[in-house]
């Protein structure tokens, strides 16, 4: 067999694991409010998430996978070595943080370790700037806003229902709390699936399997589908020391306000989505757990743990890019 075919079958393996990998560290986000809340066992929410994981493939387009494929790497600087590498150092990053029970972003795991490998090849020079400005704005942006929505959601249903016994909240809010989990999941999916079609497009290109169209790079069905599968099948194996820290560290959650978090993480990342913004889901719904703490009282929100997971956020993607440059020139040396 061709050892160009070989290498691209290699980097579609170890982007799916690395899709997968993301689905099992980030299955905390989807269905840590709904386990915490005791609305579904931790085996019955898992299958919940995968599925709108899943269907999230027939739902959203791939404007984000886009943005990570060819807008924030020079693609003319890309090969093989340069993917390879990357994925290596986004999938280290997730396995130690995961390893620690640590929320980070797989996403900005991702986005990181792509540009440390491309950065270690051919200079500062191969980072696009105009593709990083939405996405480090939204570093910032999507905590804030799940945090606003979360607050403003619980003020407002607090209000709704300040004359319902608590018994009868807690009733309809189990059974809505199902629908803000699937909507959030649906936007996980949307949103973190379409980063590692963007990284399987890349490869094609590099092997010369996929052909830019307009100088715009083109996402396969099969590729959605795959990446849509491989985070799913992730969900599916869990997540647990991340969904403890989500669902019951930070503060902690009934039915009412695992509703209100859900609510406002997947309206927010729809948005993100939607301008093809590859958001950190992880940042968004903690966010959106905080504003909903916040909401109730100040003081229920455990702000060391919160401090903790936010110095957690700012160091992935430097020492993201720094384990994929170091996988880069590792792989050149002994390659």
């Amino acid at each position: 067999m061709d050892t160009n075919i070989l290498a691209v079958l290699l980097l579609v393996f170890v982007a799916l694991a690395f899709d997968f990998i993301n689905g099992f560290h980030d299955a905390a986000n989807s269905i840590a409010t709904v386990v915490s809340t005791r609305v579904l066992s931790p085996g019955k929410a898992v299958a919940w998430a995968a599925f709108f994981n899943f269907i999230a493939a027939f739902t959203f387009g791939t404007a984000v996978a886009k943005t990570v494929g060819g807008g924030l790497v020079d693609l003319q600087v890309v090969n093989f070595v340069v993917i390879f590498a990357g994925l290596m150092g986004a999938i280290l990053w997730d396995l130690l943080t995961w390893y620690y029970g640590l929320p980070t972003s797989s996403s900005h795991a991702l986005i990181g370790g792509y540009a440390g490998a491309a950065v270690a090849r051919a200079g500062i020079g191969a980072i696009l700037p105009g593709g990083w400005t939405l996405t480090l704005i939204f570093i910032v942006l999507a905590p804030l806003i799940g945090l606003v929505l979360g607050f403003l959601l619980m003020l407002a249903i607090l209000w709704l229902f300040r004359r319902t016994s608590p018994g009868q909240v807690d009733h309809w809010f189990r059974r809505l709390q199902l629908a803000s989990a699937a909507a959030y999941s649906l936007g996980h999916g949307g949103n973190d699936a379409q980063k590692t079609m963007g990284i399987i497009s890349g490869a094609l290109v590099a092997g010369g399997f996929l052909q830019l169209e307009n100088g715009q790079l083109p996402i396969p069905i099969w590729v959605v589908l795959m990446a849509h599968a491989a985070i799913a099948l992730g969900t599916l194996s869990g997540g647990w020391r991340i969904i403890h820290t989500m669902g019951s560290k930070i503060t902690k959650l009934q039915p009412v306000g695992g509703f209100a978090a859900e609510t406002a993480g997947a309206l927010s990342l729809f948005a993100a989505t939607h301008l093809g913004v590859p958001v950190s889901t992880t940042h968004t719904i903690t966010g959106a757990i905080i504003g909903v703490g916040a909401a109730k009282k100040v003081s229920g929100v455990r702000w060391g743990v919160a401090n903790g997971i936010v110095m957690a956020w700012v160091i992935t993607i430097p020492c993201a890019a720094a384990i994929s440059a170091l996988c880069y020139f590792a792989t050149k040396l002994f390659g």
